[in-house]
């Protein structure tokens, strides 16, 4: 026996049917569902997981037919700079520099590629190094160096990792070029590389007003991608003929509500927007949760230390959609909204088969972070569905369900269920608030499951690393978040002695950013909460007379408002002096002398922070005590440096006691 909700003879009321049918012609190709690694940094923790945790996360989101499924990957292309949440390194941190294989992006996309051989590959820059800007802040002075930079990113990518990248896109949520679009098109199509797709312009709509007038910059462009367009587009996109992507969408905390925002775009984009494609920021939240956006992926997986995870809803409401659609399938022309509210979407691969896809969320439980959202209601309904055309001979599909609560009540989340008869082409569900449903005549789907990560953890308590690695998988060394600079493992050939594998700061010259970058460099790790703390790291600056170092303790702020951070930082200087300050622009200062340290000699540095009070010394001897500290009680521990200068750490420890503040 059916279960009553699917009987359509005990429904009570007034049902309203919605035809499903292919017999006036289909809609527009759907192109995938995906989600951005990047923008910045956001995958920064991953690459540090143990196995087997590490491979588990990745078939979350990337296993055909287990979690996500994802369609599209998009990676930030690496440039220097801030770009939300840290830095991403360039292949190029110079005009003579190539380097393949700095990051985590092109594993990660590999790892993609391993599960998915099908999933369509997306770059996109952030920023870019200092030197395409040739002093300015700006990378469109000289379009030709910019496109030979983009170009070489995605050549790099097939000689050295054997990834085709699909599309690449210009500057994120910054000011396009209509000149830079076409050079970059036309380095593209010279060297062969005809099949890659240019998005543009990733902020909102107004490149398709750019598009209808001027004919050379609609033809080199593929796809027109908005970021958090509310589900509407323009009248000037749609006029383009051109395909419509919400190329940068979500980026909500991952919770029942986030769920319940990811659920309402997924269906709304392509019902309201015409959008084909929709994308979150981001992947997975894999960073410090206290910087920016924290828990803003599709899952958690901030602690790679103890290999503990969280797949959240938002992995099972993409895999209503991914795992019984495939790029290259069709909308029907009859999708749209139900009359008590939600929306319904449906899809058919031209051989048979049909998705449907229907959402029920309420405005209050599906609120994204962005843009605002007017209100509307939802209320309970029967709703008919009466199949035609090409499906008009089903007679059953299957069910798969999930209920988004975000009180007391556990939510269901992809379940599947009987499957529905269909009668004379028609069937009928008793819809509630705040639900989903997947029907389809596919019967491949799965809720991939591995047995409970770990228990979480917080960082561990003594920490250290002497960088002694002669081969590194990744170019950063395990748990430091670069906000501002990058540090990578370098190899000192000119030191026989006890500093051959050391960390290095290696950036020159400020990037072209994407926010408001700091003068200085800093890369974080550790534990927020920390208040009281040892750091003892080995330092060498190797630029003379103007060169400087720092170590610090409770660093409050990271991401884009990085350059603000407060703290406790202790500073030497190749000119023999010291300082002590409770900021990173080194304006707040709490004790100042000599030192006698001296450029291209290593020296041992030593903070301890306790209470309202920091020492510290150098090569083992008192630097100074009994400095009064202002600002914060508590945060990460940090490296850096005083401009963007070459420079050496080695050596690093840190011990803290966890206090309440």
């Amino acid at each position: 026996m059916w279960p009553l909700w699917w009987a359509a003879l005990c429904v009570q009321g007034v049902r309203a049917v919605y035809e499903l049918s292919d017999r006036g012609g289909l809609g527009r190709e759907f192109d995938g569902i995906g989600a951005v690694s990047g923008g910045g940094a956001t995958s920064r923790l991953l690459v540090n997981y143990p196995e087997p945790y590490r491979s588990q996360i990745l078939d979350y989101l990337f296993k055909p037919n287990f979690g996500a499924s994802l369609h599209i990957f998009k990676v930030e292309i690496g440039g220097d700079a801030q770009t939300t949440d840290g830095t991403e390194p360039s292949h190029m941190h110079y005009p003579d520099d190539q380097n393949y294989f700095r990051g985590y992006e092109w594993w990660l996309m590999k790892e993609a590629k391993k599960r998915n051989p099908n999933i369509k590959l997306v770059g996109l820059p952030w920023a870019f190094p200092g030197w395409i800007g040739n002093g300015k802040n700006w990378p469109y002075d000289f379009p030709d160096v910019t496109a030979y930079y983009v170009v070489s990113w995605i050549i790099g990518a097939k000689q050295y990792h054997d990834l085709d990248i699909d599309y690449v896109g210009i500057w994120n949520e910054r000011a396009f070029d209509a000149t830079y679009i076409k050079v970059l098109r036309h380095t593209l199509d010279r060297l062969g590389l005809n099949n890659v797709g240019i998005i543009a312009a990733d902020g909102q709509w107004e490149i398709a007003h750019d598009m209808v007038v001027d004919p050379y910059l609609n033809d080199a462009v593929q796809i027109i991608g908005a970021h958090y367009p509310g589900t509407l587009t323009v009248e000037d996109a749609v006029s383009t003929g051109k395909k419509l992507w919400s190329s940068e969408d979500y980026s909500t905390f991952n919770d029942e509500i986030g769920g319940g925002c990811w659920a309402r775009i997924l269906n709304q984009n392509y019902v309201n927007g015409n959008m084909t494609s929709t994308i979150s920021w981001n992947l997975v939240a894999s960073y410090y949760e206290q910087l920016p956006f924290g828990l803003e992926g599709l899952m958690t997986a901030k602690e790679p230390w103890s290999g503990n995870y969280i797949v959240s809803s938002p992995i099972w409401i993409t895999a209503h959609t991914t795992q019984f659609t495939q790029p290259g399938w069709f909308y029907l022309k009859t999708v749209g909204h139900l009359e008590k509210g939600g929306s319904y979407v449906a899809l058919t691969d031209r051989m048979g088969n049909i998705t449907i896809i229907i959402e029920t969320m309420s405005h209050d439980h599906s609120v994204c972070i962005r843009p605002p959202l007017p209100k509307f209601n939802v209320s309970a309904q029967n709703a008919t569905f009466k199949l035609d055309g090409s499906f008009n001979d089903l007679k059953s599909l299957q069910v798969w369900y999930s209920k988004l609560c975000t009180n007391a009540t556990k939510p269901t989340l992809f379940t599947k269920k009987a499957a529905i008869p269909v009668k004379d082409g028609s069937f009928t569900l008793e819809l509630n608030v705040d639900e989903v449903y997947t029907l389809t005549t596919l019967k491949t789907g799965q809720k991939g499951s591995y047995p409970n990560p770990p228990e979480s953890q917080p960082f561990p308590r003594k920490y250290k690393d002497d960088f002694n690695v002669r081969n590194p998988p990744f170019s950063e060394a395990p748990y430091f978040a670069d906000q501002s600079g990058v540090f990578e493992y370098f190899t000192n050939t000119s030191d026989p002695g006890d500093h051959v594998f050391t960390l290095r700061q290696v950036l020159t010259q400020r990037p072209i950013t994407w926010a408001t970058d700091s003068y200085q460099a800093i890369s974080v790790i550790g534990d927020y909460s920390w208040s009281n703390v040892t750091i003892t790291c080995d330092v060498y600056i190797e630029t003379p007379d103007t060169g400087s170092v720092f170590i610090a303790a409770r660093i409050d702020q990271g991401g884009s408002p990085a350059y603000l951070a407060k703290g406790i930082f202790l500073w030497v200087f190749a000119d023999g002096t010291y300082k002590v300050t409770a900021d990173l622009l080194g304006k707040i200062i709490l004790r100042k002398g000599l030192s006698g340290v001296r450029a291209r000699h290593w020296h041992t540095l030593t903070l301890r922070v306790e209470g309202c009070t920091a020492y510290g010394l150098l090569n083992g001897s008192l630097l100074f005590k009994d400095v009064l500290t202002v600002g914060p009680m508590h945060g990460w521990v940090a490296i850096g440096t005083g401009s963007f200068e070459f420079a050496q750490f080695d050596n690093f420890m840190v011990e803290a006691e966890v206090t309440d503040t």
